[in-house]
């Protein structure tokens, strides 16, 4: 099943690639082919989320089933890739910001949110960084993480809609009716899935390194 999987995955990976450049209609417009990165821009905000929530459901596990050093190395990793998406998204947006708007950065709701959480989470791996004790160190990590299951759902959903957003809202809005072509939502599911396996995999894959690397060294000394 492990081999398979990353087969099964690219070849979802590279459906939705060959969705979204082909099968999905364009914008209308002057926007014109820059629509397409909207199949990648969300999908991978959508996994910076799922991630620091994910961290945060493992910093609860290390802290309440006999503090295993595993939890804080998923949490840790959760962060860690958390982080790369969130930056991947935040780039993105900022190409798709400078075709819609004029400008890469417009400190729009959306684009502040995402990047002072990306600033949150930088600071957790600095704490990471700067305590040497592994015990003490997962103790206040997983403390760190858990303030992410308030801080995050504010900065992702909430602060965005306090005030006048530029960003459109075609399949979840005030009306509740998805406002984009079928095939567009279709596509945009299809990678949004993709991407949340693609981060699970990478997470699993980094998880096993690093144990792997961890009994290396315990084995050396």
């Amino acid at each position: 099943m492990k081999k398979t999987l990353p087969w099964l995955l690219w070849l979802w990976i590279s459906a939705v690639i060959v969705g979204a450049f082909y099968y999905a209609p364009l914008a209308q417009g002057f926007i014109g082919k820059s629509s397409r990165i909207l199949f990648f821009h969300v999908p991978m905000a959508w996994v910076s989320f799922t991630a620091f929530i994910a961290a945060a459901v493992w910093s609860v596990l290390y802290l309440m089933k006999g503090r295993q050093e595993s939890h804080d190395r998923a949490a840790a990793v959760a962060i860690q890739l958390g982080l790369l998406f969130g930056i991947l998204a935040t780039v993105t947006g900022a190409l798709w910001a400078r075709v819609m708007w004029g400008a890469f950065w417009n400190w729009d709701p959306r684009q502040t949110s995402i990047l002072i959480s990306l600033l949150f989470y930088a600071a957790y791996l600095a704490l990471r960084g700067a305590v040497d004790d592994p015990e003490k160190r997962g103790r206040l990590s997983a403390a760190y993480a858990l303030l992410g299951m308030v801080v995050t759902p504010f900065l992702f959903w909430v602060m965005p809609r306090l005030t006048y957003t530029l960003h459109p809202e075609p399949v979840v809005n005030a009306n509740g009716k998805v406002e984009m072509e079928s095939r567009m939502v279709q596509v945009l599911l299809a990678s949004t899935f993709a991407f949340t396996i693609l981060f699970f995999w990478m997470h699993n894959l980094h998880c096993r390194l690093q144990a792997l690397l961890a009994r290396k060294v315990e084995a050396q000394e």
